[in-house]
């Protein structure tokens, strides 16, 4: 349909050392594919100090990488986390797995769930989430849900803790973005290997459409906007992440320079422009730069915006 775009290829920012790596072949990862996992990173995010914040599902972990590529444990725990966003009041949430909805304190030394059901429903596995301008909270409720079994949603937490369906009866919902305004909601369907685009009016998603249909590899994963409406999108076992324009045309193709497991994305940098890749085969973190900033994320709104 579209001639392939120009590729770039990565460079490593930061890996993790050998001291943080684990080879227990007892965690549910590595039961499922088989073998010792010593880390399964996801889930980048940057705080206001340029500290980039990224989790380990495979050992219940959060990590914190400074400006050199140097890693810190903020926290361990017996848990899944999947996806991480951080608040314009330096709070820490994570979409964990098997937990929920979790938030660490700016000062990291307490962790807590403040959602883990639906009315009187357990959630079926959070995977990412992120911040609407206003404060709500967008996250997708994957859990093993697939083509046969469309089981997985997207659901709303506002400031005031009420929790809502915004969709439902969805193929492995994963990375989710929404643009500047919070208005145009995009969420990345794993198994369907597709990128959905709905309009969100007072938190209800209409005109739900097909916005990318992707082909190979394992599906898209994490998603990230740039200040021109560009989308970008994380494709596992594709060894790739492909940078789309405001209306869905390939632009650029980045090819992970290790590993094909890029599995989420964050722009940082002086300037905004580059992008930051967990590659959770290699537990590396890579980085390309890009044409146009990214969004702005919640954690660096102004504070009076809250």
């Amino acid at each position: 349909m579209f001639a392939p775009p120009p590729a770039v290829e990565t460079s490593i920012f930061a890996s993790l050392p050998k001291t943080l790596r684990r080879a227990e072949a007892t965690t549910t990862m590595s039961r499922l594919l088989g073998r010792p996992i010593d880390s399964f990173l996801e889930g980048p995010s940057f705080d206001r100090d340029g500290n980039l914040f990224c989790v380990d599902l495979a050992h219940g972990r959060i990590f914190r990488v400074d400006a050199s590529g140097h890693f810190d444990t903020v926290i361990a725990y017996d848990g899944s986390p999947n996806g991480l966003k951080i608040h314009a009041d330096g709070r820490i949430f994570v979409a964990d797995r098997r937990l929920g909805i979790l938030v660490i304190d700016r000062d990291a030394t307490k962790m807590e769930v403040i959602a883990d059901q639906l009315d009187v429903e357990r959630f079926r596995g959070p995977n990412d989430l992120v911040f609407a301008p206003n404060g709500d909270l967008y996250f997708t409720d994957q859990g093993m849900s697939d083509l046969a079994q469309r089981t997985g949603r997207v659901l709303r937490l506002k400031p005031s803790g009420k929790l809502e369906v915004v969709l439902d009866e969805l193929p492995s919902p994963n990375g989710i973005a929404l643009d500047a305004e919070g208005r145009e909601l995009f969420v990345a369907l794993t198994r369907a290997n597709s990128v959905i685009r709905a309009t969100l009016i007072d938190g209800r998603a209409v005109r739900v459409q097909t916005y990318i249909q992707l082909s190979g590899g394992g599906g898209p994963d994490g998603l990230a906007i740039d200040r021109d409406g560009g989308l970008a999108v994380a494709h596992p076992m594709m060894g790739a992440v492909w940078l789309f324009d405001a209306i869905g045309q390939p632009q650029l193709r980045i090819n992970m320079c290790r590993g094909k497991l890029g599995t989420n994305i964050a722009f940082g940098g002086p300037d905004g422009r580059r992008l930051f890749i967990t590659e959770s085969e290699s537990g590396t973190i890579q980085t390309a730069d890009l044409p146009a900033p990214g969004l702005a994320m919640f954690s660096h709104a102004a504070r009076d915006d809250r």
